[in-house]
């Protein structure tokens, strides 16, 4: 049996989407269809229940022509590469839209654009651009490799449209990096927390570490003993972030003396330097922020500000980049402008605390 559910579209108008559901000897086919008129949402669905009703009618379309969301399916399960966390939730979420129930020969570039603007609802612009860049790279596979009937310019076409119009977009560079009294009260209030709880994340060193490293959360807490270079102050960066490889992109970086002085400081009772969850940091992390009333920190804003401080000390674009892992230096030139000179960090009080080993 079909439904007709109707949607107020971000322009304002109205759109019926049509939805049909058959199951027939343990098949199950889903489509959906948006129209701008119920009647015509209405004699789709009376069409296309007559349609699939035809002795073979339904195996021939699930073998011929799956649907969007089969193709995610497929290309979670088969997939090499380990899918990150952030893409795996994207795609997912992905599925519960009503382009997923449609065959991959109906995804058009009307169908894409019409699932942005869904999308751009409660969502930034770069937000709907990274679900869609996901999602280009599931239709790509399945055209590509597997042979599905996937246009290959309806994602392009959707996309030109949408970036036009703003509903699409890179995101934007932070400029956000912690003051000194914000960095003083968060080292006051993790040092509180571990007083009273000693088997409670070590947030101070954590927190320095991504300061004076310049490294992203997920890397410190896959640095492994065995990774550090203490001879050579380096440190081997497991899977590091790149746009084009993620899994696989191991790369050296130079460790600063502080950074080096915290890692040795933390005990040896692993075979990480710091074995704790990457939920867990971030939940503690957000927590004090909010604890604290400081607006707007992110964990990654420590990488922002160790990176300006590479600069800062004047430190060339190449020094800086052995530093950060940046492969291209134009990603940097948007910290070349910094007139402060000097360490700011220099009479730091809390590198004392972050740097003496637990008795």
């Amino acid at each position: 049996m079909g439904t007709i559910i109707e949607r107020r579209r971000a322009n304002g108008s109205t759109g019926y989407s049509a939805r049909i559901v058959v199951q027939r000897a343990g098949v199950v086919h889903r489509e959906t269809q948006t129209f701008d008129r119920r009647a015509a949402a209405t004699a789709w669905i009376k069409r296309r229940e007559r349609e699939l009703s035809e002795p073979g009618a339904l195996d021939r379309k699930k073998a011929d022509d799956p649907t969007l969301g089969e193709a995610i399916d497929r290309y979670i399960r088969e997939s090499r590469k380990a899918i990150g966390r952030t893409k795996a939730q994207v795609l997912n979420a992905i599925k519960a839209f009503p382009i997923a129930e449609r065959p991959c020969s109906e995804v058009t570039n009307a169908e894409i654009a019409a699932f942005m603007q869904e999308l751009s609802e409660g969502r930034t612009p770069a937000t709907v651009g990274n679900y869609v860049s996901h999602l280009s790279a599931v239709m790509n596979t399945a055209r590509d490799l597997w042979g599905w009937p996937i246009s290959p310019t309806a994602m392009k076409e959707a996309q030109r449209g949408a970036r036009s119009l703003g509903v699409i977009a890179k995101s934007r560079s932070r400029e956000r990096v912690p003051t000194l009294p914000e960095l003083d009260r968060l080292m006051a209030h993790f040092g509180d927390v571990l007083r009273r709880r000693s088997n409670s994340l070590p947030m101070q060193r954590i927190v320095a570490f991504a300061l004076f490293s310049t490294r992203r959360q997920e890397e410190i807490l896959r640095i492994a003993w065995a990774d550090l270079d203490e001879a050579h102050s380096k440190v081997l960066v497991r899977d590091m972030k790149h746009p084009g490889q993620k899994v696989g992109n191991d790369q050296w970086c130079e460790l600063p003396p502080e950074a080096l002085a915290i890692a040795l400081a933390m005990p040896r009772i692993s075979d990480r330097i710091f074995p704790f969850n990457t939920d867990a940091v971030s939940t503690s992390f957000t927590r004090a922020c909010a604890f604290l009333g400081i607006e707007d920190l992110h964990f990654h804003d420590m990488r922002h500000a160790g990176v300006s401080r590479l600069f800062e000390m004047g430190r060339t674009l190449p020094q800086a980049a052995a530093v950060s892992g940046h492969r291209s230096w134009q990603s940097l030139q948007r910290y070349t402008h910094i007139s402060q000179k000097g360490d700011r960090m220099a009479s730091w009080p809390w590198l004392k605390v972050v740097t003496e080993p637990e008795p």
